[in-house]
């Protein structure tokens, strides 16, 4: 048996994880929340402006906000990686990487995505060498320096405007056609004198000595496959990070991710899962939030009326 008991246990620290945190904790549920890393991916984005009730704010101080509510609350955060989740007789148990054991009635899995990467020679090689995966960390490394970014997403485009405030120059390397950006940040692209768009290629490998100094592109571009950098950006989407999902019998979905009802319940009894580890398609923070609160709500109902259950122990 573990040592303490909780209501809910909230796997993640991001912004979904928060917002589930504040609901639970004002239904009186004995809540905890466990992150490998408190604030998630939004931690890394540079600029929030369509999180509303604030008309710009960095990433950080959105989830360091929604933080301090749930503290407000009394919910404590444990900063420590869950590695397995198991039902017994009468709880969940999960275990960290730190050997601590922990039960709860009800799991929220806020687990997030990973950075996809891009998978070409050099890439490792050249990691913190030149090749990062987060402009906000990395940008003032770079200043006046001639930078590419691979990714065609508004993700892609939030990273560009933001390397183009230190770069000399920036050039947004995508495979396809048109860059998918929302509309004001479209615009704000092509306002911007220092960064060009390559379309319609591909980054085939990533060469350098000590640090990167070029890539090698599928296509000649300007008369060669050959193109000088100094810095590479890559911004190409996540992956889910469903470990913790597959080892409870969740079902998933062909891109992994976790697929939760309009109540934010998974197929598992007791497991709710919210966030961008879901199959819902707009991955944003205030939906991310909405979800972490539908999953309060519904765990609230599910322990009140027991409709949590369990398997027996082996």
């Amino acid at each position: 048996m573990a040592k303490e008991m909780y209501d809910v246990v909230i796997v993640g620290g991001g912004v979904a994880g928060y917002g589930a945190a504040v609901y639970a904790a004002r239904f009186r549920l004995k809540t905890l929340i466990i992150a490998k890393e408190v604030g998630g991916l939004i931690a890394l984005t540079h600029v929030v402006e369509n999180y509303p009730g604030y008309s710009s704010l960095s990433g950080l101080e959105l989830a360091n906000k929604l933080k301090e509510h749930a503290e407000y609350f009394e919910v404590n955060t444990v900063e420590d990686e869950v590695t397995g989740i198991k039902k017994n007789k009468d709880h969940f148990s999960l275990k960290s990487s730190s050997g601590k054991e922990y039960g709860s009635k009800t799991v929220f899995l806020a687990t997030g995505t990973k950075r996809r990467e891009l998978n070409v020679p050099g890439e490792k090689e050249f990691y913190g060498k030149g090749v990062s995966y987060c402009a906000t960390c990395d940008a003032a490394f770079f200043r006046d320096k001639i930078i590419g970014i691979v990714g065609g997403s508004d993700s892609a485009a939030k990273e560009a405007l933001l390397l183009s405030e230190y770069g000399k120059h920036v050039y947004i390397i995508y495979r396809g056609e048109n860059i998918r950006a929302e509309p004001i940040n479209l615009e704000s692209l092509r306002k911007k004198k220092n960064i060009t768009i390559i379309n319609k290629t591909n980054v085939v490998e990533i060469k350098g000595e000590k640090k990167l100094t070029q890539v090698i592109f599928d296509k000649p571009y300007n008369g060669s496959k050959e193109f000088k950098l100094d810095g590479l950006f890559i911004e190409i989407g996540h992956l889910p990070q469903n470990e913790l999902a597959k080892q409870l019998g969740v079902k998933l979905n062909e891109g992994g991710e976790i697929l939760i009802d309009s109540n934010s319940r998974t197929n598992v009894p007791g497991v709710y899962a919210m966030g961008d580890v879901t199959q819902t398609p707009w991955k944003q923070a205030i939906t991310a939030v909405a979800e972490g609160v539908i999953a309060a709500f519904s765990a609230y109902e599910d322990i009140s009326k027991g409709k949590v259950s369990y398997h027996t122990e082996a």
